[in-house]
């Protein structure tokens, strides 16, 4: 309301009226307890028992009755002498290697093939992935049928064009080939659904102007398609360099947890599954699982660190 003083007219500002602040679980102390629930659980099941599992590996841990006795770095020092380790890691590299590069060049090319448009796409799309649903129990059962010696499918197609057969499961030179070719049959399908998506995600008038250009189909691939999957293959690289690393369950199925002929395909967590569970020495399985772990967390960082760099050198 306006006033008088002194024959001026005195009109007041108007009032602003204070913003009013929106319940945010970053500032409400009532988010924690919705997030407690969870952080219980995880300390639970997740952060006790990494804790737990390295400082057993401190200790002398039997599962055969005896008390445990503090060694130190005993289990490290022993570890590092441990021929086995190192065999049964250096096959855990191995097949990282020979497992990681089809697997990015297979999901690659599928998905190239059904984002062209050809007929039948569903088809094609549930053949791809429908291997990656199933448990791995029943894929290795089924190959371990199509590898077999005397009957398996794979050497009968084999003895049909005349190619003498091949021990899949005898031989030590092809042993960890099978690991890989199971494998790679089993999970290609994930990489191709990163890839599909990624494609899908490329506008299509940046291949209109390509083709207004005189660019025809293998120009507009490696100049266009492959340079903005980079970062999909990235991630795909590092996941599947991760999963790779954690190779346990296909090898342990398929040979029976003998490891394959002469040991050749038996990667280091089989190693760790049976000083711990099978010959009772969990304190030394603890230190062997944990130099282990150290390693894929390096693996992990440098992978980051690459790309980060890569990501920074293209932009």
């Amino acid at each position: 309301m306006a006033t008088t003083t002194s024959g001026r007219t005195v009109v007041p500002p108007p009032r602003t009226s204070r913003p009013r602040r929106t319940p945010s679980l970053a500032t409400n102390r009532g988010g924690f307890w919705f997030v407690l629930p969870f952080l219980l659980v995880y300390a639970a099941f997740t952060v006790f028992p990494v804790l737990y599992g390295f400082g057993m590996s401190f200790f002398n841990v039997s599962l055969a009755g005896a008390a445990p006795s503090f060694v130190g770095l005993d289990n490290y020092a022993e570890m590092l002498g441990d021929a086995r380790v190192w065999q049964t890691l250096g096959v855990t590299l191995l097949f990282t290697v020979l497992s990681t590069v089809p697997l990015i060049l297979v999901a690659l090319v599928m998905a190239l093939l059904v984002h062209t448009g050809a007929k039948g796409q569903w088809f094609w799309r549930f053949s791809f992935f429908a291997p990656f649903l199933l448990p791995v129990s029943t894929v290795v059962l089924v190959w371990n049928w199509l590898m077999q010696g005397d009957f398996g499918f794979l050497n009968n197609v084999l003895g049909a064009v005349g190619l003498p057969a091949v021990g899949w499961l005898t031989d030590e030179s092809v042993a960890l080939l099978s690991v890989v070719l199971i494998t790679v049959w089993w999970t290609v399908g994930f990489n191709f659904l990163l890839y599909l998506s990624a494609l899908q995600a490329i506008p299509e008038s940046v291949y209109e102007a390509a083709s207004l250009d005189g660019a025809g189909g293998w120009r507009k691939t490696v100049s266009i398609t492959l340079p903005l999957l980079r970062t999909t293959t990235v991630l795909v690289l590092i996941l599947q360099v991760l999963s790779s690393l954690k190779i346990f369950d296909q090898a342990y199925i398929l040979f029976g947890g003998s490891g394959g002929p002469g040991g050749r395909a038996a990667p280091i967590l089989q190693y760790v599954y049976d000083t711990g569970f099978v010959n009772y020495r969990l304190g030394y399985a603890s230190a062997v699982s944990y130099m282990f772990f150290a390693l894929i967390i390096v693996v992990s960082v440098a992978q980051f660190a690459i790309s980060r760099r890569r990501g920074r050198t293209s932009a």
